[in-house]
Formats: structure tokens, C-alpha cells, sequence
């Protein structure tokens, strides 16, 4: 069977464990190798042409919904959290009373740049559905680091997402070079150049990495949260459930890390951070805009 690019595969040599999609076919020392996209994890890899093979639809829909299952708990267990603290702050808004108040609550904003337009609108989908504000932007992982600046400018987030795809590459240097990696030196310049506009850590809190990346060089460089603290593979949603959690915490709060990982579907081998301030503020009285007349 001809395979091409877009199609979805897996690599015999790893009896297809995980699904990819060809995103571009090269011919390497007359040798045909293909460039892969990770369809649930953000992992980008390299592969002959002759190690691939198109997943069978039965296959497919097994392990998709096998990835479906762990998203759906990893959901319920989230907006179980939001749940509880939607209703502690209720509490405290109405000091206790049972009288209903007319209070509002700010989540923080959100700006979700991705190397990947397709994880990218999975994502978008899920910030909808849990109520984040979030301008959601594709951009190649190497123009990040051009272009924060002036979305930072432009938009004015409380929260920042730096992600896409990443792989470690053994043959190109040891698990400490950066320069092994295949995107984290732009996300860790991404991350620098946000911090020059944003240095405070509770200003802005940001989210970066990928599969695989370099999470103490990104760490380092001033995010907040990041992949991969054991170079494993995380999944293309982790980075909004750590961001919802963070929105949805209220700006007194100190947001403990096991508590923001524990429902994530990576965990902390895949995933790290540091001690963070919650970014949701809570108001009163509620009043609606009012439109004005045409």
C-alpha cells in the first residue's frame, strides 16, 4: 500500500504503539524517511518509510478510545476540583450565608500558543467546555520566540502556554545538551523572551514543553510549569488541564503541584513546576454589560 503524507501510521519497530501522522516524506542518502506527528502525544519523530505502516481502522478505534477513556477521567476528576472550589468560594464570597449573593468570578486569560494547529483546536475544545477565556494561536515552534513579545502586548494573559512538538534524539548529544532536542532551545527562548515583558512568576504564569523536552532548561528559564522532568512522552491536553487548574484557583491561593498533577494524563514523570499563586479573582455585586442602543 502507497502511503502518504497525512496518513495515519504506526512503526513496526515499535508494533505500532503509538499513532502518528506523516507530515512530510524526505529522501535522506536515497533513503526515503518520513517526519511523524504524534496524533494524542506531542511527540515528533523521524522514520523510514519502510517502518511504517497505515493502522487499520479496528486498530485505530481501539486505541483511540483507549486514549478517550483516560481523557474522560482525567475530566470528571478536573471539574470535580473546579466543583469544590467553585463552592468554597461561594462560601467565602457569601460569608457563609445560605441567602444567595450576587457575586462574579474572573478566571484567569489565557494565551495558548502551539506548534500543532490540530492539538491546538483539541485544546481550544476543552477550554470552551471547562469556561476558560483563551486566544488560542498556531504558530511554528521556531518563530515563538519573534512573536510573544507582541502578543503579550497585545493580549495582556495571566497565564501562557508555550508548546507543540519536541523529541530527544540520542544521536545527537547526551540528555543534558539542549541542542539534542528537537524544539525545546525555542521554547526555552520563548519562555526568556516572555519573562523580559513579565519577569514576576505570579504575573505571569507559563506552561512549556512537549514531548520529551528539556525541563530543567525550561524551568530555568522561567516557567512555572514544565515537560518532560523523565524525557517521557506527555499528552496533547495535559498542558490545559495544569492550565485550568492554575485559572480556576483563586489569586490568594498557592497552588500545591501534586494537586495540579495529579489529574493530569502524563503525571509527573511527564511533568513538573514550581509553588504558583492561583489567578481566579472573585467580585461583587454581578452586573451584566449593558448593550448600548443602536
Amino acid at each position: 500500500m502507497d502511503i502518504k503524507i497525512m496518513d495515519i501510521v504506526g512503526r513496526r519497530s515499535y508494533n505500532c504503539d503509538i499513532l502518528f501522522r506523516i507530515i512530510d516524506i524526505r529522501k535522506v542518502n536515497d533513503q526515503k524517511i518520513a517526519v511523524l506527528y504524534g496524533e494524542d502525544f506531542r511527540l515528533v519523530a523521524d522514520a523510514p518509510y519502510e517502518d511504517l505502516v497505515v493502522v487499520d481502522h479496528l486498530q485505530r478505534v481501539k486505541l483511540e478510545k483507549e486514549y478517550r477513556t483516560l481523557e474522560e477521567q482525567s475530566f470528571k476528576l478536573f471539574k470535580q476540583d473546579v466543583e469544590l472550589i467553585k463552592n468554597r468560594q461561594e462560601y467565602e464570597a457569601t460569608g457563609g450565608y445560605v441567602k444567595p449573593s450576587n457575586y462574579f468570578q474572573m478566571p484567569g486569560k489565557v494565551l495558548h500558543m502551539d506548534g500543532d494547529p490540530s492539538y491546538l483546536k483539541k485544546c481550544m475544545t476543552l477550554y470552551e467546555k471547562v469556561g476558560i477565556p483563551v486566544l488560542g494561536i498556531h504558530c511554528n515552534e521556531k518563530e515563538m520566540p519573534e512573536r510573544i513579545g507582541g502578543l503579550i502586548n497585545l493580549y495582556r494573559p495571566d497565564i501562557l502556554v508555550i508548546t507543540g512538538h519536541d523529541a530527544y534524539s540520542k544521536a545527537k548529544g547526551k540528555m543534558t545538551d539542549i541542542n539534542a532536542y528537537r524544539h525545546s532551545k525555542h521554547f526555552v527562548q520563548t519562555v526568556k523572551e516572555a519573562r523580559k515583558k513579565i519577569p514576576h512568576l505570579d504575573q505571569l504564569v507559563i506552561f512549556a514543553g512537549a514531548c520529551q523536552s528539556h525541563f530543567e532548561s525550561l524551568i530555568h528559564a522561567g516557567a512555572n510549569f514544565a515537560s518532560s522532568p523523565e524525557r517521557i512522552n506527555i499528552h496533547a491536553l495535559d498542558p490545559v488541564y495544569i492550565v485550568a487548574k492554575i485559572s480556576f484557583t483563586p489569586f490568594m491561593e498557592r497552588i500545591n503541584v501534586w494537586d495540579v498533577l495529579r489529574n493530569t494524563l502524563t503525571g509527573e514523570k511527564g511533568l513538573g513546576g514550581i509553588d504558583t499563586r492561583g489567578v481566579l479573582r472573585t467580585g461583587m455585586p454581578y452586573r451584566p454589560i449593558q448593550e448600548e442602543d443602536e
